[in-house]
């Protein structure tokens, strides 16, 4: 079975599909952490903030707030 491990941070990928292997080592590369315990993503935030990710599509034409809480 084909398999791969990331050199940042060590995790081995497997798959029996090479093809797919190769996506899905592509994918990690875009959201490795590098190291253990660093933020999964570039969407990653503080789970207590409660300020939109993105302010001015927070609220449509209206004003009224687009995403019910």
């Amino acid at each position: 079975m084909p398999e791969t491990v990331c050199a940042e941070c060590g995790k081995r990928m497997y798959h029996e599909n090479e093809t797919t292997l190769k996506v899905e080592e592509s994918v990690h590369k875009k959201f490795c952490r590098k190291s253990d315990g660093a933020s999964h993503s570039y969407m990653h935030r503080a789970s207590h903030a409660d300020d939109p990710l993105d302010a001015e599509r927070a609220s449509d034409a209206k004003g009224s707030p687009v995403l019910k809480r």
